[in-house]
């Protein structure tokens, strides 16, 4: 069964081959997005070809609904919005992708029934499908190369969907370690500087001062774990037990 999580449905009208709509289906699943209804496909369904392309989403195919025509599919649902690069003459608010999904999760969560259709992988949505739509939602792509794969298009509206749903920082770290204390950067600083005193390393004599602070405020820019530390602290000792042997 369909997850209970609110969230629009994903329209595919009359998709053309049955990879890309188990390419979707993948691409939908991969943003928690199981409500897919599909429009006249032309061979057929069910899809075995499909179904290969889905990988771990077949269920999304099973579950997917099947419609004759554009209005059937979209019948239930109070706002509806039509994926396509190209400019139309048709006058409807356009939004972006992350527009439109932030504007999707808001009607939702008024109790709307939301609808996203994408057209036919050759060429693309045709002006009487968008007619019945409330709005576009275009991607900014290359005008010279508008042409948007179906499930690279399926793959953008997921991902802006999850991305409101899943706020994450512009830049995060991978799991690292525990972050290295004051204390335990404080004594990595003395242990260079110590060594790099002995090497002769801050000369002329008047210019030690500056270079000891430049090296420790090199130190403080760094975001260093324990383990970063504990690595630094090794280098210099080998380095030393290095010299020494020579």
């Amino acid at each position: 069964m369909p997850s209970s999580d609110p969230q629009p449905a994903f329209v595919l009208i009359r998709p053309q081959m049955g990879e890309n709509i188990g390419a979707a289906a993948r691409a939908m699943w991969n943003f928690g997005l199981d409500r897919m209804r599909i429009v006249d496909p032309r061979d057929g369904w069910p899809n075995q070809k499909a179904v290969v392309m889905a990988s771990g989403a077949g269920r999304l195919l099973d579950e997917a609904q099947l419609f004759e025509d554009t209005p059937s599919a979209i019948g239930d649902c109070d706002f509806v919005y039509a994926t396509t690069a190209r400019p139309r003459d048709l006058t409807k608010p356009i939004f972006t992708p992350e527009a439109a999904m932030k504007d999707a999760r808001a009607r939702i969560a008024a109790g709307g029934k939301v609808a996203v259709l994408f057209g036919p992988e050759r060429a693309g949505m045709e002006n009487d499908d968008i007619a019945r739509a409330n709005a576009i939602i275009s991607v900014p792509v290359n005008p010279e190369f508008a042409s948007l794969n179906l499930a690279q298009c399926v793959l953008l509206t997921g991902y802006e969907w999850r991305r409101e749903a899943v706020p994450t920082d512009d830049v995060t770290n991978s799991a690292v370690g525990e972050w290295a204390e004051q204390v335990e950067i404080e004594k990595l600083s003395e242990h260079y500087e110590q060594r790099l005193d002995d090497a002769g390393f801050f000369y002329p004599e008047h210019k030690a001062a500056s270079m000891k602070v430049n090296l420790r405020n090199l130190w403080s820019r760094m975001p260093l774990t324990r383990a970063d530390v504990q690595m630094l602290h090794g280098v210099m000792r080998q380095m030393v037990r290095w010299k020494e042997r020579g």
